[in-house]
C-alpha cells in the first residue's frame, strides 16, 4: 500500500490549536484577575464614600450665615462630585434629634427643654483625598470657617480602611507580578516550541538567499493574527461570564465599571497581539543565529 505525501509545510506555520488555545488560556487568566481588581477598586469606592465628615455649626445662627456657610464650603475641591452635584447635605438640629430619637428609642425632649444638637453639614470627602494627613488638614481648614463649631470623622475608621487598603494592594501587585512573569514564559515556551519544527525551513532559506526580514515576515504575520484572536476570544469569554455572574449573584452588577471592563477587553486583544508578535521575533531570529550543528 502506497503511502500518502506528506504535507508540506508553509513558511511561517504554526500549530494552529495548541498556539492559539495556549495563548487564549494565559490571556484569560489576566483577564479574570483583571476583572477582580476592577472589583476590587469598586468595592473600595464604595468603601470610603461611605466615610462621613460632620461640621457641626454655632448655635442661633440666621438663615443667611447657614447659607454663606455652605457657600464657602461647597467651594472646596475635597467634596465628592457625583455628576452635576456635591455629596453635602445640610442636617437642621431638628432632623439630627429624630434622627437620634429613632436609632436609640430614648426621647430626651421629654426632660429637656431645649434641643442640645446642632445644625450640621455632612460631607462625603474624595477618594483621593482621603489620607490621614490630608483629612487632618482639611478638618483644620474647615474648623476656621466662621460660624463652625467643630469638625468630626471617624479617625479610627479611616485609618483602618488605609491601613487593610495598603496591605491588600502590596498582595494583589505582588500576585500581578508574578502572574504577568508567567504568562510572558508560558506564551513565549509555547510560540518557541511550535517553531520548532520550522527550524530547518529557516535555514534552508537561509541557504538560498533569503533575507532576515523575509523569512521572518510571515511568522509575524501569522502570531499577530493569532495573538489579536486569543485577545478576541478571552475577552468573549470573560464577557459572558461577567454577564452570567451579574445575572446570578445579587449585588454583582454594583460592582462593575463598564469603562474599565472595555479597557481591560482591549488590553487584552492588544498584549495578545504584542506578546504574540515579540515571542515569535525572539524563537525566529534565535533560529536564524543557530548553527547546523545547533539546529540538531
Amino acid at each position: 500500500m502506497a503511502k500518502l505525501p506528506r504535507k508540506k509545510k508553509r513558511l511561517g506555520y504554526f500549530k494552529f490549536g495548541s498556539v492559539l488555545f495556549s495563548i487564549t488560556l494565559s490571556l484569560f487568566i489576566v483577564g479574570l484577575f483583571g476583572v477582580i481588581l476592577i472589583q476590587a477598586k469598586s468595592l473600595t469606592t464604595m468603601i470610603r464614600e461611605n466615610v462621613e465628615l460632620q461640621v457641626f455649626l454655632d448655635k442661633n445662627l440666621d438663615p443667611e450665615e447657614i447659607t454663606a456657610i455652605r457657600d464657602n464650603i461647597s467651594g472646596r475641591p475635597f467634596i465628592l462630585s457625583k455628576g452635576d452635584s456635591l455629596a453635602m447635605r445640610f442636617v437642621s438640629q431638628e432632623e439630627a434629634a429624630e434622627t437620634f430619637i429613632e436609632s436609640t428609642g430614648e426621647d430626651f425632649t421629654q426632660f429637656l427643654e431645649d434641643n442640645p444638637l446642632r445644625d450640621s453639614f455632612v460631607l462625603i470627602i474624595a477618594e483621593e483625598f482621603q489620607t490621614s494627613e490630608q483629612l487632618a488638614s482639611i478638618v483644620a481648614g474647615l474648623q476656621e470657617v466662621p460660624g463652625v463649631f467643630e469638625v468630626s470623622y471617624m479617625t479610627d475608621l479611616v485609618d483602618s480602611i488605609n491601613r487593610n487598603l495598603l496591605k491588600v494592594s502590596i498582595v494583589l501587585g505582588g500576585f500581578i507580578l508574578i502572574l504577568i512573569i508567567t504568562v510572558v514564559m508560558l506564551i513565549n515556551n509555547t510560540i518557541r516550541l511550535a517553531l520548532f519544527s520550522q527550524r530547518f525551513l529557516i535555514r534552508s532559506m537561509q541557504l538560498v538567499g533569503a533575507t532576515r526580514g523575509f523569512i521572518r515576515k510571515p511568522f509575524l504575520t501569522r502570531a499577530l493574527v493569532f495573538g489579536l484572536m486569543a485577545g478576541a476570544f478571552s475577552s468573549a469569554i470573560l464577557f459572558v461570564l461577567v454577564r452570567y455572574t451579574q445575572a446570578n449573584i445579587e449585588g454583582f452588577a454594583l460592582l462593575q465599571n463598564q469603562e474599565l471592563l472595555i479597557a481591560l477587553f482591549g488590553l487584552l486583544v492588544l498584549s495578545g497581539g504584542i506578546l504574540s508578535v515579540l515571542s515569535t521575533l525572539r524563537a525566529v531570529n534565535k533560529y536564524l543565529n543557530m548553527s547546523l550543528d545547533e539546529l540538531y
